[in-house]
């Protein structure tokens, strides 16, 4: 399908969870997410007919992300029943990679075509002050049991204010060496005003945006940097696609109603 502006939508990116097992500091905050309730989030059943449907509407890639999606409880069985859709060409995830070693043969085995892994430095210390205390031993671990499984893995690394340019240097160093993609990500606020800087390659211009968005509990957005939400009727998932495709704005301005912990970038 095509949006009010001519750009051609085929790529679903679908939060199953807003849980996390970092908290990282430009993510998440230091408490976690409230609490929710298991009915209050899309079942897998639900989940899967949203992509059917947005398949016969024309999307080709779907990527699953979070909150951090390995933490969802039966996420390779999710894989599984998306991979089964007739016509889907592409279907990803992207992560924190602390979980990647006990899933990676899993996920290959069960459908998945690519990982993206999210890494912002390379030291150890930088690393568990960027994430509250996480341990970047487990995302290396997690990247070698990728590249063993046979799954393609891009490193998403987020550029802060205060990373220093020998950081980049060194990521590139280690993706070259480790056969990775590498794909620079300027740091935002969904607060703010979105910014029309170029020189990453994320965020994408809003003339090239080719998707729209699926939340755990069911809300579908049209862009990422906007607070237009469309809950998704389970009796016309056609219609509420349709609807959420209709009101694609032609740039993004922000997003004040929803954190990036629930939409997953």
């Amino acid at each position: 399908m095509y949006d009010s502006y001519n750009r051609r939508i085929d790529y679903l990116r679908i939060s199953v969870t807003d849980k996390c097992n970092l908290r990282c500091r430009y993510c998440m905050p230091a408490e976690g997410v409230p609490l929710r309730r298991h009915e209050d989030y899309l079942s897998f059943e639900q989940i899967t007919a949203v992509v059917r449907a947005a398949v016969k509407l024309g999307v080709t890639k779907v990527r699953l992300t979070g909150g951090e999606p390995l933490v969802k409880r039966g996420i390779v069985d999710l894989v599984k029943m998306i991979r089964s859709v007739e016509g889907l060409q592409h279907l990803a995830v992207t992560t924190n990679g602390t979980l990647l070693s006990r899933h990676a043969g899993r996920l290959k085995a069960a459908g998945l075509d690519s990982l993206n892994v999210s890494l912002d430095t390379l030291d150890p210390d930088r690393y568990g002050r960027l994430t509250r205390g996480g341990e970047i031993r487990r995302v290396l671990e997690g990247i070698d049991a990728a590249a063993e499984a046979g799954l393609p893995v891009k490193i998403n690394m987020v550029v802060l204010e205060d990373t220093a340019q020998k950081e980049i240097e060194e990521m590139r160093r280690f993706c070259f060496a480790k056969g990775l993609k590498l794909q620079l990500i300027n740091h935002f606020a969904l607060g703010a005003e979105k910014s029309d800087n170029y020189n990453f390659e994320r965020p994408p211009r809003c003339d090239e945006c080719n998707k729209i968005r699926l939340l755990a509990d069911g809300s579908l957005k049209p862009c990422l940097h906007s607070d237009e939400e469309i809950p998704v009727d389970l009796d016309d998932i056609e219609g509420s696609l349709r609807a959420t495709i209709a009101r694609k704005p032609e740039r993004g301005s922000m997003c004040t109603g929803r954190s990036m912990m629930e939409i997953g970038g």
